[in-house]
């Protein structure tokens, strides 16, 4: 029987993972970059310019917008620490998508560099 490790493992042995230093150079590139973790998650902070799609819609995300069906869209995905994007990307590859990467490490890896995250503000109701 299989694990999510076990998984992940074989998804990171398909897809192509950017590191850290060369992310924001993917990202500059892409045209589009999604993070693929939970609404809270990226609540509470994101890359800037990111959209948000959860692990869970992708597929069905990529498949319903038509901005997200051309199969040469440059895709760059991250999670939290790698291996939701793995997998994310692994399955966008086997939908037909050509120029697929995820950032190794995810958001904690791009959160340890120092690099920017944007955090949305509370309203203020004074």
């Amino acid at each position: 029987m299989k694990t999510a490790h076990d998984l992940v493992s074989a998804a990171k042995s398909r897809v192509r993972e950017v590191s850290v230093q060369d992310a924001e150079h993917a990202i500059s590139e892409a045209d589009v970059l999604v993070d693929v973790r939970e609404a809270d998650e990226f609540a509470a902070g994101h890359l800037a310019g990111a959209i948000h799609v959860s692990r869970g819609m992708l597929e069905f995300k990529f498949s319903a917008n038509p901005a997200l069906q051309p199969r040469d869209l440059k895709v760059v995905l991250y999670c939290k620490t790698s291996g939701r994007a793995a997998l994310a990307a692994s399955a966008l590859q086997e939908m037909g998508y050509l120029d697929v990467q995820s950032i190794a490490g995810g958001f904690d890896a791009w959160v340890a560099a120092g690099k920017p995250v944007v955090k949305p503000e509370a309203p203020s109701f004074e």
